[in-house]
């Protein structure tokens, strides 16, 4: 099959100049330890990953540092000034220009090399006059001769931003009110929610009208493709009139043809590992941070909780979203490879390019368990754990944001990441590990989207509410949701519940567009391998009409097909179906095997194009058949699992697998360390959904909802991001 281009999108957190409107890469401060490239703090901390560049050029760092990463701008919200996130390497450390003195000042590198040898020379004259004298000389520190650097080259810790009070107007504007429609991600929906709420709360007037803020969310690589494509997709009077995704990165994602204003950045959040209480201490990261490389050295330790006398944990298993569709996949994933080309957080173009390099990061890939499109999905599947005994079982650690943590941590889960769910607090809380070399963040942008579908009434609007996200009222707003403001406080309370740390990351990660682009771009080489087996429902139910010209099989063929373009060489994808004919034999079976599918797609294609509908709906001997088969084929460097679709009930004429039996049965394979993932998708309004739910669940995947038949395709294609 021909390789599969990627969907146009980025993943992280993209800074600009907002002189010039060119995309800056900000490096910032070691407060405590020394850590990498140490650099004052910016007052606005570096974000985290950043959109996605075509090109994987092999240009060097100082040229890379140079190129503007994409022409985006940044827009101050009124009174409150907005700094770029991402700083060219060698500038002020403060996400500003570099000061005019400061313009010929080396890079770090050299500026280090520099300072050694002029370190090593004074050594050799004062040798000359004293041995003590050159004893003394001789045992400067590197920490020692960085310190000499030249002022110019550092930043002074700038002052707090004062934000402004909110200024709502003394009484309503005349109605019919202007409506604004802000479009987040899932991971800020609820923070959105809350600051539109809080605006509402208050009498507007802009231009003579009353003001309504409503809210609705996407996940954020299919909000950057609608951007790039105008949300068309949307009826006119349901497109938004601003974007606010958890990360600019998306902003670069959805390109230059988007139809976008300036943005102007609402609030902050570190992507960092979380690792359940017990586990933490019992590795010993509760009392020293240890660097990317040292966790993802842990992550591909087979032994290493045995090591740490808990060999009933198994292996370590790692959490991850997919870098093409969620913010924390891509500040992983960068991280990835800042530990691969040894320069975490100074990752270039022609480090992703070197195949030395991205042979690295495939093996630190091995260690992800398998990867999902929201941190919820991997949170939701701890408590489960947690609730039949451990959530040791599903998660030793995943990389999400802070507010993900303060969410787990007050008992808050979501299944689906649309629907969200209060419970009690886990027994094991989660906590945070903040890197010793840094993390990324993302900055939360409040973008206005310029499209003919936006009148001047709606762009005055949506900068009054823009402007609102900035002042003292909407600034508690984002701290109460579990946020960091854009001096980067916490709340107290949060602080507690999610034992986040009030300073947050020690040093602020930052990357060029170019950079981002690239590792997306190079995702399907480096990601983990899949060995997945498609177990198609085909009983007679699925000819049902859905269309006047397609059936739920014809719909489901054609999902399948869409699918298979996810998948790339290495990647192990077969094909079978499943009914009860009339003598009570499982039919009809294994259609393709389970192999490579750079070289089977063509007779996988034929033989599901093929497939017709007959008999009664044994699900549970499916299940318990095909697990047992992928079993015997489980390989530690692919993701083992079986996508299931099915629009009905357990429901045959003869004796057959029992719930019980079938439950068991996949039980006994994670026991037996050779656990098969089986996403369940529940297909038609007949579907037997409590049934998908419980099978997903007892082997640590999840449940799509596709009852509608016409969302087949789109949620088939969210599930294999798992891959």
């Amino acid at each position: 099959m021909p390789e599969t281009p990627l969907p146009p999108r980025r993943s992280t957190h993209i800074e600009f100049d907002p002189a010039t409107g060119d995309a800056v890469v900000p490096a910032k401060p070691i407060t405590h330890e020394p850590q990498l490239r140490p650099r004052p703090r910016p007052q606005v901390p570096a974000s985290g990953p950043l959109p996605r560049s075509a090109a994987v050029g092999a240009a060097a760092r100082t040229s890379e540092a140079e190129e503007p990463a994409s022409g985006l701008r940044t827009r101050p919200a009124s009174g409150v000034p907005t700094r770029p996130l991402l700083q060219v390497d060698g500038g002020a450390g403060d996400g500003t220009t570099p000061p005019a003195d400061a313009a010929d000042a080396p890079p770090p590198k050299r500026r280090r090399t520099v300072l050694i040898a002029m370190v090593a020379v004074i050594t050799v004259l004062l040798g000359s006059l004293a041995a003590v004298t050159a004893g003394i000389a001789s045992s400067m520190s590197d920490r020692d001769a960085e310190a000499a650097a030249p002022p110019a080259a550092v930043a002074k810790e700038p002052a707090p931003i004062e934000f402004p009070k909110d200024t709502p107007a003394a009484a309503a504007g005349a109605g019919p009110c202007t409506s604004v429609r802000v479009l987040s991600s899932f991971e800020n929906a609820e923070m959105v929610e809350n600051l539109a709420n809080a605006y509402n709360e208050q009498p507007r007037d802009v231009d003579g009208s009353c003001v309504t803020v409503t809210t609705s969310k996407s996940k954020s690589g299919t909000a950057a493709e609608d951007a790039a494509d105008s949300f068309s997709r949307f009826a006119a009077d349901q497109r938004p009139t601003v974007w606010l995704p958890d990360s600019s990165m998306w902003l670069a994602d959805a390109g230059d043809a988007a139809p976008v204003g300036e943005r102007t950045l609402v609030a902050f959040s570190d992507v960092v590992p979380a690792m359940p209480h017990s586990l933490a201490d019992a590795i010993g990261w509760s009392d020293k941070a240890p660097t990317w490389a040292e966790i993802f050295t842990a992550a591909g330790d087979p032994d290493v909780w045995a090591d740490a006398g808990h060999p009933d944990w198994g292996t370590f298993k790692l959490g991850k979203t997919s870098p093409l569709v969620a913010t924390s996949g891509a500040a992983a994933m960068l991280a990835s490879y800042g530990v691969a080309a040894d320069d975490v957080g100074e990752v270039t173009t022609a480090d992703i390019a070197d195949p030395t390099v991205r042979r690295k990061v495939h093996d630190q890939e091995l260690a992800t368990s398998h990867y999902m499109a929201t941190p919820e999905h991997f949170l939701w599947h701890a408590r489960q754990a947690e609730a039949k005994g451990s959530s040791a079982d599903y998660l030793s650690a995943v990389i999400v944001d802070e507010k993900s943590i303060w969410d787990y941590n007050r008992g808050i889960t979501s299944r689906d990441g649309v629907t969200r769910s209060v419970g009690q607090p886990p027994v094991d809380p989660l906590v945070p590990i903040y890197p010793a070399d840094g993390a990324y963040s993302a900055d939360n942008p409040a973008i206005p989207l310029t499209g003919d579908w936006v009148d001047a009434k709606q762009q005055a609007a949506a900068a009054d509410f823009i402007r609102f996200s900035g002042t003292q009222e909407g600034q508690t707003v984002v701290r109460e949701a579990g946020y960091r403001d854009l001096n980067r406080e916490l709340d107290d309370h949060v602080a507690q519940i999610a034992q986040l740390d009030k300073k947050g990351a020690t040093t602020q990660l930052s990357t060029s567009a170019d950079v981002l682009l690239a590792a997306q771009k190079a995702f399907p080489e480096v990601r983990k391998r899949a060995n997945v087996l498609f177990l198609l429902d085909v009983s007679g139910s699925m000819d049902e009409p859905v269309t006047a010209t397609d059936t739920r099989l014809t719909l489901a063929k054609k999902a399948v097909s869409a699918a298979l373009d996810h998948f790339t060489e290495g990647d192990d994808v077969g094909l079978a179906a499943f009914a009860q004919d009339p003598d009570g034999k499982l039919v009809p079976g294994q259609l393709t095997p389970v192999a490579d599918i750079r070289q089977t797609g063509k007779n996988f294609v034929s033989r599901l194009n093929s497939i017709t509908s007959m008999g009664d709906t044994p699900l549970y001997e499916a299940v318990d058949t095909f697990a047992k088969k992928q079993a015997a084929s489980w390989a530690n460097d692919h993701i083992n699992a079986i996508v299931l679709l099915s629009d009905g009930e357990n429901d045959t004429n003869h004796d057959t697998t029992t719930a019980a039996q079938m439950l068991s049965t996949l039980e006994g394979l994670h026991h037996d360390n050779t656990p098969v993932l089986i996403f369940t998708l529940a297909y038609g309004k007949d579907a037997d959904v409590q049934a998908l739910k419980d099978i997903s669940g007892a082997t640590g995947a999840h449940y799509y909802d596709a009852t509608d038949p016409t969302q087949l395709k789109e949620v088939l294609g969210d599930l294999v991001t798992s891959f």
